[in-house]
C-alpha cells in the first residue's frame, strides 16, 4: 500500500479525489471542518495539516478499499504542478466550488446572450472532465455543464446548432438519470421538444410537450410551459384557433401560480395566434398587453417581443412600413448578438408577407 510521508493539502486533496467524495462528505469523513478541506485543496503544499490530522489522514489511507488506494497512488505519481512522470499534463482534478461558480457565471452570460465568454468557461470544464473520474457532486456539475453547453447551441440556433444541442441534451439526460435526478431529466426532455420545435418537427415536438404537461417529475410551472408550447408548435402548423384555446388555458395557469414573465409570454404568442386567423385588432391587443407586462431585459426578449410585434404590424398595409422598422431593430439586436436563430425567423416573417 502506499503511504505518505508528510502529509500536505495536495495529498489531503488527492485521497477526497481518489475516495470519490464530495468535499462536505470527505470532511465529515475525517472529522474536520469544510473550510479545512477547502483551504487544503487551494493552498496544496504551501499548508501542512495538524499532526493530530495527519494521523487521522494515515487512518483514512489505510481504510481505504484497494481501488481508491491504486487511484490515490496514480494521482501521487502525476507529479505536483499536475505532470505525470514524463512531463506530460495530467487530467485536470475538478473543483466542485469552482465549477459551481463558474456554472452560475454561465447562466447569466447566456442570459445577456454572451456566448463566447460563456463557451469558454464551458470548454474549461468539459474539455477536461472525465465522466468515468468523477464522484456524484462532480457528475451532477457535469450533467449541469451538458445542458448548458445545449443551452448555447439552443439560442446560437443554426441547424448544426440545434443538431450539436440535441446530442449535448441527451448526454445530459443519461446522466441525471443515471444520478436518479428525475426533475432535472423531465426538463431536458421539455428542451428537446424545444430543439425539436425549432427544427421544424412540429408534430414530435407538440407531442413531447403533451406527455410533459401531465408529468409529475416537473412542477408546475413546467408543466405549464410544456402546455403553451403545445400551442405555439400548434400556431407553426398553421393550427391557430386550436393553439389559441390552449395558449388561453395556459395563460391562465400562469396567473393561479404567479408567473408574470410566463404569462406575459403568453399574451405575446396569443397576439400571433390571432394573427394567423386574421384578427388585427385582437393581435395588437394582445401584444401591447405584452409589451406592457413583459420585462424584456435580455437581447434574446427584446428580439422576440419586437419580431412578433413586428410581424403583426407587417400584415396590415397600413402600418407595413413601421412593422419594417420595427424588424429592422429586432435583427440589429440579433446580429449583434449572433442569435441567428432570430434572424432566420426575422428573414421568414418578411418572406410571407411579401408573398401576400
Amino acid at each position: 500500500m502506499v503511504s505518505v510521508r508528510r502529509w500536505t493539502g495536495r495529498e489531503a486533496g488527492l485521497l477526497r479525489q481518489a475516495l470519490r467524495m464530495s468535499v462536505r462528505t470527505y470532511a465529515a469523513h475525517l472529522g474536520v471542518g469544510i473550510r479545512t478541506v477547502s483551504k487544503w485543496e487551494k493552498l496544496g503544499t504551501a499548508t501542512c495539516p495538524w499532526p493530530d490530522t495527519q494521523a487521522i489522514l494515515d487512518t483514512a489511507l489505510a481504510r481505504a478499499d484497494a481501488i481508491a488506494q491504486t487511484r490515490f497512488e496514480q494521482l501521487l505519481a502525476q507529479g505536483p504542478l499536475g505532470r505525470r512522470p514524463n512531463g506530460t499534463p495530467a487530467a485536470t482534478i475538478p473543483d466542485h466550488e469552482t465549477w459551481t461558480e463558474d456554472l452560475e457565471r454561465i447562466v447569466v452570460c447566456l442570459d445577456r446572450q454572451d456566448f463566447a465568454f460563456a463557451g469558454t468557461l464551458l470548454d474549461r470544464w468539459l474539455g477536461h472532465a472525465q465522466p468515468r473520474d468523477l464522484d456524484h457532486r462532480g457528475l451532477y456539475l457535469y450533467g449541469r455543464s451538458l445542458v448548458l453547453s445545449g443551452d448555447l447551441r439552443r439560442l446560437q440556433g443554426t441547424l448544426q446548432d440545434l443538431m450539436t444541442a440535441k446530442r449535448l441534451y441527451a448526454d445530459a439526460h443519461d446522466v441525471f438519470t443515471e444520478l436518479g435526478i428525475p426533475r432535472r431529466a423531465a426538463q431536458i426532455e421539455l428542451s428537446l421538444g424545444v430543439v425539436a420545435e425549432m427544427a421544424g418537427r412540429l408534430t414530435p415536438a407538440a407531442t413531447r410537450y403533451q406527455q410533459l404537461t401531465a408529468d409529475e417529475r416537473l412542477g408546475p410551472a413546467d408543466r405549464a410551459r410544456a402546455l403553451l408550447w403545445i400551442g405555439t408548435a400548434l400556431a407553426k402548423d398553421g393550427r391557430n384557433e386550436f393553439a389559441i384555446e390552449v395558449m388561453h388555458q395556459a395563460a391562465e395557469w400562469f396567473e393561479e401560480l404567479n408567473e408574470p414573465e410566463d404569462w406575459a409570454t403568453a399574451q405575446q404568442k396569443l397576439a400571433l395566434a390571432h394573427r394567423g386567423v386574421g384578427d388585427l385588432s385582437r393581435a395588437l391587443a394582445y401584444i401591447d398587453t405584452a409589451r406592457s407586462n413583459g420585462r424584456f431585459e435580455t437581447p434574446l426578449q427584446r428580439v422576440q417581443i419586437e419580431t412578433a410585434h413586428g410581424h403583426i404590424l407587417l400584415t396590415d398595409r397600413a402600418t407595413r412600413s413601421e412593422g419594417h422598422a420595427v424588424l429592422d431593430r429586432a435583427s440589429d439586436i440579433a446580429t449583434r448578438y449572433g442569435l441567428k436563430h432570430q434572424l432566420r425567423s426575422i428573414k421568414n416573417v418578411r418572406n410571407s408577407e411579401e408573398c401576400t
